[in-house]
């Protein structure tokens, strides 16, 4: 199957008339894009104003960062069975009432525990607002080109809304408190709810099987284990105890796969990924998003913990990058139409590949204008990357899956994202733990505090005379950057494979 052919039962690809409401259409569904790229940056540079704040030990701090793309990552493919069923411009305004009404109780939340309950909430009604906005392009556009130009801008929404996060963010942070940063949503979703049902046609599956309440259950099973698993092991260790969740969530995710094979309307058709542009870029989505966001966990902590920067300060460092992955993104659409899918994006992916190591060669010992460099180079190729990527998954599956498969692409960013920050985190949280040194005299709690996070030690070191408060703070951001070099080096990693599946699954596509 190539890429410039339709599948069967997919509208016609020939040139249609020019239909300027479809375009306004797009710029409706970028809005929830746009909330979803803005609240991931923005939690990132709130990281440590939230560390201060509510002193949370090393696995909550991962928690309240993966509970929402973990959540989100489970019920995706769900929800976008749920909307071909029930309507995917339904599910969408659903999705966006809720997590106006959610983000509104996670700014006033009072405690660590409170946040990530709040997260876990987000994360369900998000779930719901992704596959919509994408499948909906999907009916919306059924030119190829077209499509191909709307889906280019859909991704680019990503960037922008991370390029906006930081900068946005960093001035609510500079004079609000953190919560600040999550009644961001609601300007955004009230003029989507008011322009969604006039501009937006609603679309669904015609005919719709049963919703299969079992294997929504073992999807979201098969992660909470495995996740789980993996942050146990930063806290106490690679023992059994640790070990038997991960195991008890690939089981479940054994028991869902064989489920979807046997029953007559799954969830998820598994025949899709028998389509190696399918299936290929799924896995270049996976890679390249659990290396990025990997990055961005400790690349905002260096710049504002150890650098000093302030939080707007820190996400301008970001902003040449993140306007890059907006460029090729766009610049990659012209180039995709005559290079194919294996040349294009292992190509872009190598870009990425610089600058990860650029950061792994100089370990902890970086300034801000050197991961700036580092980060324009990791948006080049994984903006051009994804947005090839992303219309290869959306093309080559039947009009009637365009939820499926739409939340398909989409658990497979949310999943990167939460292995970024479980798998890379929990090494820096180990790597941290491991090679910080506390000095005499603190308190049982100081030493709890200041020994599980970055975050923790400079709230702690706040409440220190001055000597003793600078031996703290040089001795945890040695610690800290003790690691940053090692899960550069995994991001290289990460990258590479992603670029070898390319090559290997998109040689048919064109």
């Amino acid at each position: 199957m190539t890429l410039g052919a339709e599948q069967p039962g997919a509208a016609s690809a020939r040139p249609v008339r020019h239909d300027r409401r479809r375009w306004w259409a797009l710029a409706v569904l970028m809005l929830p894009v746009l909330l979803v790229s803005i609240d991931n940056t923005v939690l990132n540079f709130a990281l440590p104003a939230i560390s201060t704040a509510t002193l949370p030990t090393g696995v909550q701090l991962l928690w309240m960062v993966d509970i929402y793309p973990l959540v989100l990552a489970g019920l995706l493919v769900a929800m976008g069975s749920l909307g071909d069923r029930i309507g995917r411009r339904r599910l969408l305004l659903i999705g966006s009432t809720g997590f106006g009404v959610v983000s509104v109780f996670a700014a006033f939340s009072p405690s660590i525990e409170g946040l990530i309950i709040a997260r876990a909430a987000l994360g369900f009604f998000g779930a719901m607002l992704m596959p919509s906005t994408l499948s909906l392009l999907r009916s919306t556009f059924v030119d190829r080109d077209q499509r191909r130009l709307a889906i280019a801008i859909w991704a680019t929404g990503f960037a922008a809304g991370s390029a906006l996060g930081p900068v946005v963010g960093g001035i609510l942070l500079e004079h609000f408190a953190w919560g600040s940063v999550f009644l961001l949503a609601v300007p955004v979703l009230l003029p989507l709810l008011v322009l969604a049902p006039i501009l937006v046609t609603e679309s669904r599956d015609p005919n719709p099987g049963r919703i299969d309440v079992l294997s929504i259950v073992l999807s979201l099973g098969t992660m909470l284990p495995i996740v789980y698993g993996i942050k146990s092991i930063a806290e106490h260790g690679v023992t059994w105890l640790t070990l038997a969740p991960i195991a008890f969530g690939l089981a479940l995710g054994v028991w869902f796969v064989r489920r979807q094979l046997r029953v007559p309307n799954p969830m998820l058709d598994m025949g899709l990924f028998r389509r190696g542009a399918f299936s290929g870029a799924v896995g270049v989505n996976l890679l390249s998003v659990t290396a990025l966001v990997g990055c961005l966990f400790f690349i905002s902590q260096h710049l504002q913990l150890v650098l000093g920067l302030s939080p707007l300060s820190a996400g301008l460092v970001l902003v040449p990058g993140l306007a890059a992955m907006i460029v090729a993104g766009l610049l990659i659409v012209p180039i995709a139409r005559r290079v194919r899918p294996s040349r294009v994006v292992p190509v872009a992916l190598l870009v990425s590949v610089a600058g990860f190591a650029s950061i792994a060669l100089r370990g902890g010992q970086i300034d801000a204008f050197s991961i700036g460099v580092a980060f324009v180079l990791l948006g080049i190729g994984i903006g051009a990357a994804e947005t090839v990527s992303n219309e290869l998954i959306v093309a080559t599956a039947p009009a009637d899956k365009a939820g499926a498969a739409s939340a398909v692409s989409e658990t497979a960013y949310e999943l990167g994202a939460v292995l970024g920050t479980a798998v890379l985190g929990t090494i820096l949280t180990v790597s941290y733990r491991a090679a910080v040194l506390l000095p005499d005299g603190l308190s049982a709690p100081e030493r709890a505090a200041a020994g599980e996070t970055l975050g923790g030690a400079v709230a702690v070191a706040g409440q220190l005379p001055t000597g003793v408060a600078q031996e703290l703070l040089d001795s945890a951001r040695h610690a800290f950057d003790s690691g940053v070099g090692l899960t550069a080096w995994i991001g290289v990693a990460l990258v590479l494979g992603a670029a070898v599946v390319a090559l290997v699954a998109l040689r048919r596509a064109r």
